[in-house]
């Protein structure tokens, strides 16, 4: 710590370096630029930091230690000296029998968790046989109709063994079901599953528009899941409140960690109003973020959200029990930065966003493939993804000492920063009536489309480089990608085998399950019961999500959250 005496002493010797040192450089040379900002805009970057740009910080409430609040500087005492991250490469191929021999690949390859994308249809609701779901069987992640699809996507691979993460959000009750069938299937406690879904229908309303049904009802439902998984699958994350999607489509730091934890905020509260205890359901919270292309601005990033999310649980909502306050997040690398052009410079960016990541603290990681802005990755470039951890793991020594860059006295200041900057945010979220409100506003689509807007104009302008895109571009044509395609045979493949498990069935036990399932919708029973029972008899997704459109209905474009 330093007295008043020694910041005075770094102040007359910067006075004295401005003048002495720096100026006549300044004044022969100039800087590259007039002035300096972080990827995202948010904050200026000055020249130089000091020991005065951190003068005001108390270590013991600010910084603090590894596993002890306010979790700056990570939410466990040993971090990565006791185990790495969870290498978690999304995949997710046209078929069940693909991802399955996918999932196996990865796991042969070193990979040490499942991260599991789902097909348009899946995220919303349908079967591969509707009418909506035509053209789209298969193409951003793998089509799931029944329990059957899930029984091949794990067969061989045991849920005792393996993390699974599911992005799935308005359906999440009904793939979770599958899951803990498959577990039951297998004989694994149901305490042991482990894994997450995504589970976050608020980010859709914001960014994606995978939604289904109403918010009230989505709400209920997700308060439903908390309840059931506290009881009977502990282990299992019961929600990844993402960030991630925000910041893609064009938030800043600052606003990604603002409204992620905004919607957490809503989550918790919303559950706190149907009478469950905090304690009980937010250890199993956890949060999903993306990673960019600045280095240090994501470290700091994912340092001021530990501790405003330890902060927000103890002040706001009376927490008690630690792992309530922790921040246990999982990464992704940044899709919206891969370029076409030139893809093989996708591999670098990839490395560095990770590395920040894992300078970050985060819980687990998913690099993205070089050619992910073309199609389904390849082989060959998941498995260049997932190397890309391993050397960041066991050879850049990254991962061997706890939040290495503690201390910098830019990343502490740009830290207290960027927290401060989403702090004013969320102060303004709860000004205008807290994260429903304003999403039914349109308040927080307007400020992230406008970063947008300004982001692409940059672009366009040159003022932002991208390299490859806008220079140092090249004229030679460059060899053709090797790219994984869905066919309209595997569409058809699909769709049969939906035909097929439904004419096997006990329909007179699905038609029970489904009435029951309508009956606990319509009243006030927790429905994941009733939806675990209706998978088990081969109820598929979009039975399901029918019967509980009947009862809930379905949301509207513009319509009021």
């Amino acid at each position: 710590m330093y007295d008043e005496d020694d910041l005075a002493a770094i102040r007359d010797g910067r006075e004295d370096w401005e003048e002495e040192t720096l100026g006549p450089t300044l004044d022969r040379f100039g800087e590259r630029k007039e002035s300096f900002e972080t990827d995202t805009g948010g904050q200026s970057v000055d020249r130089l930091y000091t020991p005065d740009d951190v003068a005001d910080r108390d270590y013991d409430a600010d910084i603090g230690f590894p596993g002890e609040e306010p979790y700056t500087r990570g939410v466990y005492p040993t971090m990565y000296r006791g185990r790495l991250w969870t290498m978690r490469q999304y995949a997710g191929m046209g078929t069940a029998a693909e991802t399955n021999e996918r999932f196996n690949y990865l796991l042969d390859e070193g990979q040490t968790g499942l991260s599991m994308a789902f097909d348009l249809p899946t995220q919303m609701g349908y079967d591969s046989d509707a009418t909506m779901a035509q053209g789209e069987v298969g193409k951003s992640g793998v089509a799931i109709d029944t329990l059957a699809d899930m029984e091949t996507v794990f067969d061989g691979i045991p849920l005792d063994e393996v993390s699974t993460s599911m992005t799935i959000n308005a359906p999440a009750s009904v793939l979770l079901a599958m899951y803990i069938a498959v577990g039951d299937q297998q004989g694994v406690d149901r305490e042991e599953l482990r894994g997450t879904i995504q589970n976050d229908i608020l980010k859709e309303y914001i960014a994606r528009n995978t939604y289904i049904f109403p918010p009230e009802p989505s709400m209920r439902v997700i308060t439903d899941i908390f309840e059931f998984c506290a009881a009977e699958t502990p282990k299992f994350n019961t929600i990844s409140i993402s960030g991630y999607h925000i910041r893609e489509a064009g938030a800043t730091a600052a606003q990604e960690i603002a409204f992620t934890l905004g919607d957490g905020i809503e989550y918790v509260q919303t559950a706190l109003d149907a009478g469950l205890d905090v304690d009980e359901f937010a250890p199993q919270l956890s949060f999903f973020f993306n990673a960019h292309n600045n280095i240090l601005e994501e470290v700091a990033k994912f340092r001021a959200a530990r501790r405003m999310w330890a902060t927000i649980m103890e002040e706001r909502f009376d927490a008690d029990d630690p792992k309530s306050k922790q921040l246990k997040f999982h990464t992704q690398t940044a899709g919206s930065t891969l370029t076409a052009q030139q893809i093989d410079n996708n591999i670098v960016r990839v490395a560095y966003q990770a590395l920040a990541a894992v300078l970050g603290g985060t819980q687990s990681l998913h690099t993205n493939g070089k050619d992910e802005a073309l199609s389904i990755p390849t082989e060959e470039s998941v498995r260049t993804a997932l190397r890309t951890q391993q050397i960041l793991a066991h050879e850049s020594g990254a991962a061997d000492t706890i939040d290495p860059l503690a201390g910098s006295y830019y990343v502490e200041g740009l830290t207290d920063d960027i927290e401060a900057e989403a702090q004013a945010i969320l102060d303004e979220v709860d000004s205008r009536g807290g994260m429903r409100r304003a999403v039914e506003d349109q308040w927080v689509q307007r400020q992230i489309q406008d970063v947008a807007f300004d982001r692409q104009q940059e672009i366009e302008e040159k003022e932002r480089v991208i390299v490859g895109v806008n220079e140092f571009e090249v004229d030679d044509e460059e060899p053709e990608a090797d790219i994984e395609e869905v066919t309209a045979d595997d569409e058809r493949r699909q769709i049969e085998h939906l035909n097929d498990v439904k004419a096997d069935r006990d329909s007179e036990a699905v038609e029970a399950a489904l009435a029951d399932l309508r009956a606990a919708a319509a009243g006030d029973e927790n429905v994941m019961p009733y939806i675990v029972a209706a998978v088990k008899a081969y109820a598929s997704v979009g039975e399901i999500c029918n019967t509980l459109r009947d009862v809930f209905g379905e949301h509207q474009p513009g319509a009021a959250l």
